[in-house]
């Protein structure tokens, strides 16, 4: 069967271009997706769950053999130790990131889309996307010009009189430090602290699957939904992109289409490419790869925002005792580095209540440290062999650029000196610098065996403060203290230079831009330059990482591109 359209991904951008494109009757589209389906009735109960930590660490619904670095890679001196890989989550289920990520549903400050069109996206300012933030969402409880009531992924928050204390006792060393409270973060663009906003509803994950492939879409004659469905090659025709090749619960398929688009993510949808021989052409010379459209800008310039957190014990009166939420995140800070040239609210402060889904996790809150306006730029998404099989080479070479580790270093400053304040000494002690460290994600892996564990661990940290100083400075820390990030600077950088990690917002690696532009992939509409019948429609046409979660600034960017494609463009 011949299709009109194919897209490579049913992730976030996947789920919305197959339902505004399938919704138009003669349009006939195939969506493909490497994970399982989640129909209506059968969506699991860890990617239903308010808490994403059930999610997003279970090796069901992720791509295992991705490894990354973090760090930044020295190309001048050849005897410095390489950095470490670290796993990166990325989704492989339907609905992609949006059935495991953290539900945060924000959009970014309007400077960082001015910045997308000045780069050369036409037609992407911040007065053109607005209208497509809108149409994304149904807020649940705010109306007026900044917001959407009839989109298909619901948005609500936690308000501050529902929050657990721990985070009610934040709220007042915010207010204490000088940052005011704003009710609604996707409202105007400004400094403060807010409750949430998250993509949920009524205590339920609203993925992407969930809310664009409900089930009346899904009964659409002319939409076809493959998952198991791992796609292995592009197929062409001299220039033109007429179909994929793939293996479907294993055996071997091929399908063909008018127009394919890939919605894999910045780091499957440039590995595709390159194996298409479409990327810089000496690196796919190196791999025997015949160069189809020499471009040098896919796979380059990779970004995410980098993270540190500061941590602390909560008191038990602090921790999220109640049963009408699971969350662990109900409150953020929005602030201005005030760095010259560098926009306001360029930084973001994340709060959770809890770290992770056991016993142990529920004794530990911290401040999450992110660089949301990041200029480093440097990373790279590369190929390992010309086999489809294995997956590419990444280094983000987070906090490369100078004005990135400042801010960074000035956060762990400040969040670290917050907690030593006596509003958060009332629900917290024994506050450290907090490192997501291998040892740290294994424990957060659903076993029994990590249950066992950290149940005992549990009891042992609620018991004498002695022995709790004991174990928090032997099993929890990471051989660094508090007072060594606040007094010493180049314990402070090693440190940060060490813990940052990004946090699933890559983006970037087939920007789109002008014709003029050497470095941009794809135009304005998603197009593939230098081919014909091949789009890019996810965050990796990014021309600039968004201060934002970068979920909603994907379906955003879907919506916008699934009417040009409608249109004709």
């Amino acid at each position: 069967m011949m299709f009109d359209t194919i897209i490579v991904g049913g992730g976030s951008a996947g789920s919305v271009l197959a339902n505004r494109l399938s919704a138009r009757s003669q349009n006939t589209v195939l969506l493909l997706e490497a994970g399982q389906d989640t129909p209506h009735g059968k969506v699991p109960a860890a990617v239903l769950d308010s808490y994403p930590g059930t999610a997003y660490l279970n090796p069901a619904y992720t791509w295992n053999k991705l490894k990354v670095t973090t760090e930044v890679i020295s190309h001048n001196n050849p005897d410095e130790k390489a950095p470490p890989l670290r796993t990166y989550e990325q989704a492989r289920i339907l609905g992609g990131g949006s059935s495991i990520n953290g539900q945060l549903a924000n959009r970014g400050a309007p400077t960082d889309y001015d910045e997308w069109a000045a780069s050369g996206a036409s037609g992407w300012n911040w007065d053109n996307v607005l209208p497509y933030f809108k149409k994304v969402e149904r807020d649940m409880d705010f109306e007026g010009p900044w917001h959407g009531r009839d989109g298909r992924i619901p948005v609500r928050r936690i308000f501050p009189d529902l929050w657990p204390e721990h985070a009610k006792a934040v709220a007042k060393a915010f207010e204490q430090a000088g940052y005011k409270f704003i009710q609604d973060q996707n409202a105007a663009w400004e400094d403060g602290y807010f409750p949430i906003t998250i993509s949920n509803a009524y205590e339920r994950r609203v993925s992407a699957a969930i809310g664009y492939l409900d089930p009346g879409t899904r009964l659409r004659e002319n939409l076809s939904i493959s998952t198991d469905t791992q796609v292995s090659g592009l197929i062409f025709e001299g220039q033109r992109c007429v179909g994929v090749k793939a293996t479907v619960a294993g055996k071997p398929a091929e399908f063909r289409g008018h127009e394919i688009i890939l919605s894999c993510g910045a780091i499957h949808s440039p590995a595709h490419l390159m194996r298409a021989g479409i990327g810089p052409g000496g690196h796919l010379r190196e791999h025997g790869i015949e160069v189809r459209a020499a471009l040098p800008g896919v796979g380059q310039r990779l970004q995410d925002h980098p993270a540190v957190a500061v941590a602390a014990f909560l008191k038990p009166h602090a921790r999220i005792i109640h049963d009408y939420s699971r969350r662990h995140i109900y409150t953020g800070l929005r602030y201005s580095s005030n760095m010259p040239g560098i926009p306001a609210g360029d930084m973001f402060t994340v709060v959770t209540n809890k770290t992770s889904w056991h016993r142990v996790g529920e004794q530990i809150g911290s401040f999450i440290v992110t660089v949301y306006k990041t200029y480093s730029e440097t990373g790279s998404v590369r190929l390992r062999s010309a086999n489809w099989s294995d997956e590419p080479i990444v280094d983000f070479n987070l906090l490369s650029d100078q004005r990135d580790l400042e801010r960074m270093m000035d956060g762990v400053r400040q969040f670290g000196a917050m907690h030593l304040t006596p509003i958060m000494q009332t629900v917290t002690e024994h506050p450290f610098p907090a490192s997501y460290s291998d040892k740290v994600r294994q424990v957060g892996l659903h076993s029994r065996k990590n249950k066992l564990i950290t149940d005992v661990l549990a009891r042992a940290l609620d018991g004498p403060a002695a022995l709790r100083k004991y174990l928090i400075e032997t099993l929890v820390m990471e051989g660094i203290t508090l007072q060594d990030v606040l007094t010493d600077d180049e314990k402070l950088e090693a440190f940060v230079r060490k813990a940052a990690v990004g946090v699933w917002h890559a983006s970037c690696t087939c920007r789109m831009g002008a014709d003029t532009d050497p470095m941009a992939v794809t135009d304005p509409a998603g197009r593939v330059r230098g081919v014909e019948g091949l789009r890019v429609v996810d965050a990796s046409v990014f021309p600039v990482v968004p201060c934002a979660n970068t979920n909603f600034p994907v379906l955003m960017t879907a919506e916008k591109m699934a009417d040009a494609i409608l249109a004709g463009a």
